[in-house]
This record gives C-alpha cells, structure tokens and sequence, in this order.
C-alpha cells in the first residue's frame, strides 16, 4: 500500500537507503534495510520487497509503517493526553522538566527530550492532565510509558496515572467476595 504525501511534505531517499521526510512541523528520517527499496514519485511513496519470505515480508510491513508515522508526525503531529487519579496528585511543567507529585515522600523531576512539548492543566474539582506533543511517535510513545510507569493504575480505587480515555479493569474488594 503506497504512502500518500500530503501537500508540504517532501521526501527523500538517500544512497545509502535513508529515507527523510521534511514537513510544516519538521524533519525526520528512517534507516531503512538494504533488502527493501523505496521509491518517491510525485506525492506517492511507495516501499516495495525483493522476495515473498517471511522476513521480507514483515521488514515491508514495519518500513511502510514507520514511514507512515513520519509522514503523519511532519504533517500533523501527535498528541499522548494523561490524567493525575489520586488524592494529591499534582503535575507542573517548568522548561522541559515535568515536577509530578504522586504520593511519594518526595516529588519527581522528569528531564523530557528536547523533540517533545509538555504542558500541563489542572482544573479545580478535576483532575491533573499532562499532554504530551511531538513530530516522533516512537519517543513520544516511550516517554508517555515512562510517565506511566511512575505510578501505574491500581485496579481497586483506580489510582494512578492513566492515558485520557482509557478503560481501567477494577476489582471488587474483600466484602463482594464474601458469601
């Protein structure tokens, strides 16, 4: 299936079978295996396998994928939203440093990579929200997993930080168990 480059986004594919794509919102680019060939023509990039073996195969599917997310990332960018659930529970964002108080005996100050913008939003009578935003969904991915693992959602109050939306599996207590 051919990645369809929306208008102002541009993309390259070096000697050296890297793939960069250029875009309102920046720039990124792919090593991609030497097996694979990907090629540009107009506004259509197309990523194409030399054999059918499972291992050209899923070496198409990954390439085509993490191409795509670049193209989406340069275009339009992502977005990871979390919600604070806990009595106390606080996030503040100063730079590219996260301070988050999360019931320890001591706060939390999370360094961010420079790629990805945090800000934070806490209304009163709700919850404290972090929303994370980057170009690269792989790292934004793997700083929202960071976050999370600071305090993961407990399945019997709920407690913890968990993604916006998100569907949490609770546990009845010790008295619904009892006959």
């Amino acid at each position: 299936m051919p990645v369809n480059l929306p208008a102002g986004v541009t993309a390259t594919v070096a000697a050296d079978n890297t793939v960069s794509v250029k875009g309102p919102l920046g720039t990124l680019s792919q090593q991609v295996h030497p097996d694979i060939k990907v090629t540009v023509e107009g506004n259509v990039l197309s990523v194409t396998r030399p054999t059918d073996q499972p291992r050209h195969r899923s070496m198409h599917g990954l390439y085509r994928a993490l191409i795509n997310n670049m193209v989406v990332g340069v275009s339009q960018g992502y977005e990871i939203k979390q919600e604070l659930v806990g009595v106390g529970y606080k996030a503040e964002a100063v730079g590219q440093t996260l301070q988050l108080s999360l019931g320890y005996s001591h706060d939390i100050h999370l360094q961010l990579p420079a790629e990805v913008k945090v800000e934070t939003l806490t209304e009163r009578k709700g919850n404290p929200i972090v929303t994370l935003k980057s170009i690269d969904k792989q790292l934004i991915g793997q700083v929202a997993a960071k976050i999370r693992s600071l305090r993961k959602p407990e399945p019997y109050k709920g407690k913890g930080i968990k993604f916006v939306g998100e569907q949490l599996r609770r546990k009845s207590g010790k008295s619904a168990n009892a006959k």
